[in-house]
């Protein structure tokens, strides 16, 4: 048994050694389970996608907002100011609703009016403004009830006679030139001998010395009251008149405008809210698109967005000061936009400018009210030597277009104010800001049309020389017109 045990034995090594043996490879030996299990790819499962992007996202966000606030870059309220923030305007329906979808609405509220457009919300105050309890920019009230000695001067007009980006109600164009009237009547009294006396002699070389004298003015409590509205134009302050300020028996009628008038569209008769139209036409739909808006803005304001577009458009940082400039810009187009794109809707633009004037004119010379007419200050016409550094950059960033256009476009504008001056003399007196400015000081603007505190000062005693001249104003002296 032990030799069976022993050759079988024998056989299997002879079996064993005539089998060929298997050579061993590096690619083998790499390939065995083990490696194999180091070069599968993950799975990447949809619920990793989902948790992940989000979490990208805030991060790329939080990186972005990080490195706008070290560089201050992209910086979306760079330019702007609490003041700037105060005068822009915030638009609501007649029954007080907010009007959704409106752009770059601010702190001034104005409220929809089927006669004017829309109206200054009455009651409403600022750091910067107060709006007195008959929607008018006055320190006090106005009864409709005119005081028995009391002399009502109306400033209409728009924003630069509004007193748009002025620190405060007593800056206006309306207060300073009631301080000055006030003044001119104390000094009257204090100094009766300086002025023209009440009865002039009947000796010719006394009377002609007399003459020479300043003449007196009515004397009152003399009240300036400043009607004016942001974005009105012509169309806007005939309504005005006729529905609101003449019950207030005005005494006299200042008006300072032009320029909103050149930039509305011939289409339109007043400047009305923004896309109200659309609005009452579709009041869901505009709720809807107010809705897209909102997400635009949303979109627009992150971090992400803000620092692609400081690489992209490094300029764009710091908004235009021109862009104030308009209060009725709520799509922030450039100001060249609103030029007329051609003569004949230049023309369609002055003859309703001159038509709703001479509704006015005509309207207040029925009633005895004399009227000053106005044409409102324009930064191209200022000469290049007496702009600031700031001026410059204002005026540089109009554009050649508007810089060659507006001046030749404001000049028909103001052809037809003197047109009116000469068909109603009687009654009316013109005065050119936009020509006649050399008095002004350096700087005169904050933007394109809106004045400083000191230029306000600069126009209100223009207009007080201009209404003191006139003898609609002053006491007439007895024997004033005596023959020789």
């Amino acid at each position: 048994m032990t030799n069976n045990f022993v050759n079988l034995f024998l056989q299997r090594n002879d079996l064993m050694l005539k089998l060929p043996k298997k050579t061993r490879s590096y690619g083998s030996y790499y390939n065995n389970s083990y490696y194999n299990k180091g070069k599968t790819r993950p799975k990447i499962s949809l619920l990793g996608i989902i948790i992940a992007l989000p979490v990208l996202i805030i991060l790329s966000e939080f990186l972005a907002q990080t490195y706008l606030g070290i560089t201050g870059k992209g910086d979306t309220t760079k330019g702007t100011s609490p003041l700037i923030e105060a005068y822009k305007l915030q638009f609501r329906t007649a029954t007080d609703k907010p009007i959704e979808g409106l752009k770059n609405q601010g702190n001034l509220v104005m409220q929809r009016s089927s006669t004017t457009g829309y109206e200054l919300v009455d009651g409403q105050k600022s750091e910067f403004f107060y709006i007195n309890e008959q929607g008018l920019r006055d320190n006090d009230p106005v009864p409709v009830a005119k005081p028995k000695n009391e002399i009502r001067i109306f400033v209409l007009g728009g924003s630069t006679a509004f007193g748009q980006l002025n620190p405060n109600n007593d800056s206006t164009i309306s207060h300073q030139l009631e301080a000055r009237l006030k003044q001119r009547v104390n000094q009257q009294k204090s100094s009766p001998s300086t002025y023209r006396p009440d009865v002039f002699p009947f000796f010719v070389p006394s009377r002609q010395k007399l003459m020479t004298l300043p003449p007196k003015i009515r004397e009152g409590n003399y009240r300036v009251i400043n009607a004016a509205v942001p974005g009105y134009t012509s169309g806007n302050e005939l309504s005005q008149l006729a529905l609101k300020i003449l019950p207030y028996q005005p005494d006299l009628i200042v008006v300072l405008d032009g320029y909103e008038d050149i930039m509305l569209p011939s289409s339109q008769s007043q400047t009305d809210v923004p896309h109200i139209d659309e609005f009452l036409a579709d009041a869901k739909g505009h709720f809807k698109n107010s809705l897209n808006f909102s997400a635009d803005e949303w979109i627009k304001n992150t971090g992400l967005v803000r620092t692609y577009n400081s690489f992209t458009n490094p300029n764009n940082n710091s908004r235009p000061a021109a862009n104030t400039s308009l209060p009725i810009n709520t799509d922030g187009k450039p100001l060249k936009y609103y030029l007329p794109e051609n003569q004949d809707e230049l023309k369609r633009r002055v003859d309703r400018y001159k038509e709703n004037h001479t509704r006015l004119i005509s309207m207040s010379a029925r009633l005895g009210i004399p009227v000053v007419l106005a044409i409102q200050p324009e930064i191209t016409s200022r000469p290049l030597e007496k702009l600031s550094s700031d001026e410059k950059a204002i005026r540089d960033r109009l554009g050649k277009e508007y810089l060659e256009e507006f001046p030749k476009a404001y000049k028909e504008f103001v052809k037809a104010t003197q047109q009116l001056g000469n068909t109603y003399p009687k009654n009316v007196k013109v005065l050119n800001f936009y020509q006649s400015n050399s008095n002004f000081p350096t700087p005169m603007f904050t933007d394109t049309v809106h004045l400083t505190e000191k230029s306000n000062t600069v126009l209100a005693e223009t207009l007080y020389h201009a209404i003191t001249a006139w003898e609609k104003i002053q006491i007439i002296p007895q024997n004033y017109y005596l023959k020789n």
